[in-house]
């Protein structure tokens, strides 16, 4: 039996982050779209949690990773 991996907001944020930080998702996609990177099984945990967090799916990933901060310009 698979157990469903239980996410806080922030864990997600740094997740996602870190997808963005690699170029795998863009800041400007749709937080639906990064449903394709997280398990099936998983997703209606995320998508509990970011109605919980008041994060709607059509939101824009810039939104749920906040602002980034840069060191070197």
């Amino acid at each position: 039996m698979t157990q469903v991996r239980q996410y806080s907001i922030h864990d997600f944020q740094d997740e996602v982050r870190a997808l963005a930080t690699r170029g795998v998702i863009g800041r400007q996609s749709r937080i639906y779209s990064l449903c394709r990177f997280f398990d099936h099984r998983d997703w209606p945990q995320v998508e509990k949690l970011l109605e919980s967090s008041e994060y709607l799916l059509r939101d824009n990933v810039i939104d749920l990773i906040g602002q980034e901060t840069w060191l070197n310009d």
